[in-house]
């Protein structure tokens, strides 16, 4: 038995294989010409009909025009999907974005149903944060860390793993977290009717929107967390339900470490002002830098200690300065009851866990992200009375603003926010349970 399953698989594998041959762009090509040599007849209309093939391949490359279908994966003889496992995909990016939402949803899954088997298949490499949750991982690296790689290589590879993932778990769930679908993750869950499929993303698709055209439609449900500002564009009909839920972060406040517990920690004196700073990209070094602009404006008040964020998916940073402490840990907000007052970026986790912990934050919000308008999101916080938002920074701004925020009171109130993990988790809980 076990060999006629090996067979199957092998079978299975050669059979994706030639039909991402036969699908190819140089194939699809090379076969219109060979035609064209094989029934003469044809080698005229080549002036028209190989641009036109040329111009169509070139819009399902751009997403502008769907892909020819997948392989169909053949779903008789198969063992059943289990019931109580689910498959999770984020993605990641510049930061921990995608891998905190999923993290955040699993965590609350398995408390509310501890049987529940949560897989992760991922591209981050900071597996060992999934450990204390009980939750195993498969990791394929993305396709810059192999050498000579490209990206139909990779996806073609990653169609594979993921595919091994998804027969040997059977999961009845595979939920996605990323801003842009892998055309090798689009045909490893394409055919499986046995499988639940949820997006989810945050931000709605507008029209003109980069996303394929053809992506939407392999999945069966789309989560949209929410902003501190509603959208300001109308979302595309793609005939899916959508769910939406308040933002969703890693800690509920029941989870933070005491104002004592989090600054005996860290080494921290129980009575100095303590700022936390977390700006991401930005070199320490270069004294013109926002960051070095920051910490030395901070510093300058003698009883203030700053606590500066470092992540890690980055290198470590090198610099020495009085009353400067560097953590490198997961996820930070748990010690942010021992700090002050913070300094940030405007991206969104950074944003809705300060406002969810009444954190006095001053904001350097990001003037180029294209769709993700950090000025709006960090407006919101001046207008609930806990941020400031600081768009033109120089060294004289950065020092009146951060002089400004120390001054502030110690205590803000939290905004009262719900998290939309604990809805999200209940929510998926009773999808997966009903479509068993």
């Amino acid at each position: 038995m076990v060999d006629v399953e090996d067979d199957e698989t092998r079978l299975m594998r050669l059979q994706r294989e030639v039909h991402r041959l036969r699908t190819s762009p140089s194939l699809r090509l090379g076969s219109h010409l060979t035609n064209a040599i094989r029934h003469p007849w044809r080698a005229p209309f080549l002036l028209v009909t190989l641009p036109w093939m040329m111009l169509i391949i070139g819009f399902e490359l751009l997403g502008w025009k769907a892909q020819p279908a997948a392989f169909a994966t053949n779903e008789v003889g198969r063992p059943k999907a289990k019931g109580d496992c689910v498959v999770m995909f984020p993605t990641n990016g510049v930061g921990f974005g995608h891998f905190t939402r999923l993290l955040a949803v699993a965590k609350r899954m398995k408390e509310k149903q501890p049987s529940l088997e949560i897989i992760f298949f991922t591209t981050m490499p900071t597996l060992h944060l999934l450990k204390p949750y009980g939750i195993p991982a498969h990791h394929i690296a993305g396709p810059k860390y192999f050498k000579g790689m490209g990206t139909d290589e990779w996806n073609a590879l990653l169609e594979e793993q993921l595919h091994v993932c998804l027969e040997i778990h059977r999961p009845s769930m595979f939920v996605f977290d990323g801003a842009f679908p892998y055309r090798g993750m689009l045909r490893a869950i394409q055919g499986r009717r046995t499988l639940r499929k949820i997006w989810l993303r945050r931000g709605t698709f507008r029209k003109g929107s980069s996303i394929p055209v053809d992506s939407i439609q392999h999945f069966d449900i789309l989560i949209h967390p929410e902003d501190s500002t509603p959208s300001s564009y109308d979302e595309f009909d793609h005939g899916l339900e959508v769910v939406t839920c308040p933002p969703i972060v890693m800690l509920d406040d029941r989870e933070l470490l005491s104002r004592r517990e989090a600054r005996s920690r860290l080494g921290l004196p129980a009575d100095a002002r303590v700022v936390y700073v977390q700006l991401g990209a930005g070199e320490i070094n270069d004294i013109e830098s926002d960051v070095r602009l920051t910490l030395e404006a901070l510093l300058e008040e003698p009883d203030v200690y700053v606590v500066l964020g470092e992540s890690l998916l980055g290198e470590r940073m090198r610099i020495d300065m009085p009353r400067l402490l560097i953590l490198r840990d997961y996820p930070n907000s748990m010690y942010f009851k021992g700090f002050d007052a913070t300094v940030q970026a405007g991206g969104y986790n950074s944003f809705h866990e300060t406002r969810s912990f009444g954190l006095p934050t001053l904001f350097y919000p990001n003037m180029n992200t294209g769709m993700d308008d950090q000025v709006a999101r960090c407006k919101a916080a001046e207008d609930e009375g806990w941020g400031i938002v600081l768009t033109h920074r120089s060294a004289e701004s950065i020092f009146r603003a951060c002089k400004k925020l120390i001054e502030r009171p110690e205590v803000t109130p939290a905004v009262n926010c719900l998290n939309g993990a604990n809805k999200i988790a209940a929510y998926l809980l009773g999808e997966l349970n009903e479509f068993n």
